[in-house]
């Protein structure tokens, strides 16, 4: 398209679910990931077990749901990824946006390769091809790792075959998917897969209950540690928790909020995806705890030394359950494969951000789009990630992306939406103009206190725990390179993209954000 700014044209349209169950289920498949399965279980219990679950609640109420109707607002009444949205919202706020959409460019380079993992180890379940050892088959045999990062010696990208194809074959899944368009190819991912991944786990649960030392298990996950509600980093983990896991403050609910019918309940969708989310968490601790309840009685050891959380859980914990648990094949096939499936729904949500603001800056069609920058980021993934030392690289910009890029995007957003732009009123007319239930003051004063106070402590107390202490072990180099400088890279770039104008081509120029249901629009 080749028409100026100025010319007149017809409105062009933004894509669409079919309805609000479709979004429902589409959120919840971004919000359900890897995170729920391997992080909360260990939180929870690291945490005071039964008595964490008051200050996660809290945080829900008071942080998790007030933030992801921040999201939907934006999204919804702006309607377009996060750099339209964020500029439609105020002329000088596009790079809030771009720095929301570079933490996902990030995020989706390493995300894939653990889906890979994910769905070999599905496969290896049937035959338990670890082994006796779990760890040694996982990092030595299956990833072949190159820890040289630790030890001075340097990142190789020797390509890794049996790491290699796998990866391919799942950016090929999800660059289909993508393709294909909000209604034919992610609504679509999304509601086979969901309820799929339910019923995996409601089967994986309903087999761990049944093991032996099951009780265990969940004895050491539940029983509250009441003195635990008066140390203040407990109360920190659990408004973490709540943050991480329902993908708020990185652009996915905003993009997947622009693709909502313009007569929408934003609020009402809110409640069920949060709540859902959590429900998810809790069901997923239930299941993993049974398991290690089995582990530690059949090794005649506590709970707390077979207990892990991350890759430790997924791909060391459980492959030795599995080895040791009745019927193996079809805990291992349930845990497995539902990791695949959470892990895929989120995936296709983390690149829809990036896939959605090119294509609005550009105005690109969504095939050509997939194409260039899906297929930029996959072949990323698969040199860096793909290769000997992509545990290394995967671990550094997995942990500074996430809680210094994600926290410090958000504290970003909410602070100037909130005190500088003051388009708090707008965005709560917005939720409530179909809402379910009205938000106001008390939303607001979530958003524009409570929330910079949660955030401001999480993005410190991480910060300062990198300069003071490194990570992971990890050489100088390392973390310079693949961790802030990826975020120095993220913060040039967001600044670089918000500066080149929005051409006649470009979503700003094709479609009314305050169009009314009942004027040209047909959804």
């Amino acid at each position: 398209m080749s028409e100026s700014v100025g010319s007149p044209r017809r409105p062009r349209l933004r894509e669409s679910f079919t309805g609000r169950n479709a979004f429902i289920l589409v959120a919840i498949g971004s919000a359900v990931g890897l995170g729920n399965i391997w992080r909360f279980p260990y939180i929870t219990y690291e945490n005071g077990g039964g008595a964490f679950l008051i200050p996660y609640l809290i945080a829900l109420l008071t942080a998790g749901i007030p933030i992801l109707l921040f999201d939907y607002a934006i999204g919804y009444k702006f309607r377009g990824s996060p750099p339209l949205a964020f500029k439609r919202l105020h002329p000088k706020a596009e790079t809030i946006g771009w720095l929301q959409v570079g933490i996902c460019f990030l995020i989706a380079i390493y995300y894939s390769a653990i889906i890979a993992w994910a769905a070999m180890y599905t496969w290896f379940s049937l035959t338990q091809a670890w082994g006796d050892d779990a760890e040694g088959f996982f990092f030595n045999e299956f990833l072949q790792y190159d820890a040289g990062g630790t030890e001075g010696t340097g990142i190789s990208v020797d390509f890794v075959a049996q790491v290699g194809w796998p990866l391919i074959a799942v950016w090929a899944v999800l660059l289909v998917a993508l393709a294909t368009g909000v209604r034919r190819g992610i609504t679509i991912v999304s509601m086979i897969g969901i309820p799929l991944l339910f019923l995996m786990f409601i089967l994986l649960v309903g087999y761990s209950l049944t093991l032996e030392g099951a009780a265990e298990g969940l004895n050491a996950l539940f029983t509250p540690d009441w003195g635990a509600l008066t140390n203040g980093t407990v109360w920190i983990q659990a408004y973490g928790q709540i943050f991480f896991t329902l993908s708020v403050g990185f652009g996915i609910m905003i993009t997947y909020a622009s693709y909502l019918k313009r007569r929408s309940n934003t609020s009402g969708s809110g409640l069920v995806v949060g709540f859902t989310n959590s429900s998810f968490e809790l069901l997923s601790a239930i299941g993993v705890f049974a398991a290690l309840g089995m582990l530690a009685v059949a090794g005649g050891t506590a709970v707390d030394e077979v207990a892990s959380s991350g890759l430790g859980l997924a791909f060391v914990a459980f492959p030795t359950i599995v080895s040791e648990a009745p019927a193996s094949a079809l805990i291992g096939v349930l845990f497995f494969g539902g990791l695949t499936l959470a892990g895929l729904t989120s995936q296709i949500s983390i690149m829809e951000v990036v896939i959605s603001a090119v294509k609005d800056k550009t105005g690109w069609s969504r095939v050509k789009t997939v194409a260039l920058v899906g297929g930029l980021i996959a072949i990323i993934s698969i040199v860096l990630i793909g290769g000997v030392s992509g545990v290394t690289i995967l671990d550094v910009v997995d942990a500074f992306s996430n809680n210094i890029g994600i926290v410090g995007g958000a504290l970003i957003a909410v602070v100037m939406v909130a005190w500088v732009f003051r388009r708090l009123d707008s965005l709560a007319a917005a939720l409530n103009r179909f809402g379910s239930f009205k938000v106001g003051p008390i939303w607001k004063t979530l958003l524009g206190i409570v929330l910079p106070v949660v955030l401001s402590v999480l993005l410190v107390m991480d910060i300062t725990d990198k300069i003071t202490e490194g990570y992971g072990g990890f050489d100088t180099w390392v973390l310079v390179t693949f961790g802030w400088g990826s975020l120095a890279v993220v913060i040039v770039a967001s600044v670089a993209l918000s500066l080149i104008p929005w051409r006649g081509a470009s979503a700003m120029h094709q479609e009314d954000p305050d169009q009314d249901e009942a004027g040209k629009e047909t959804v």
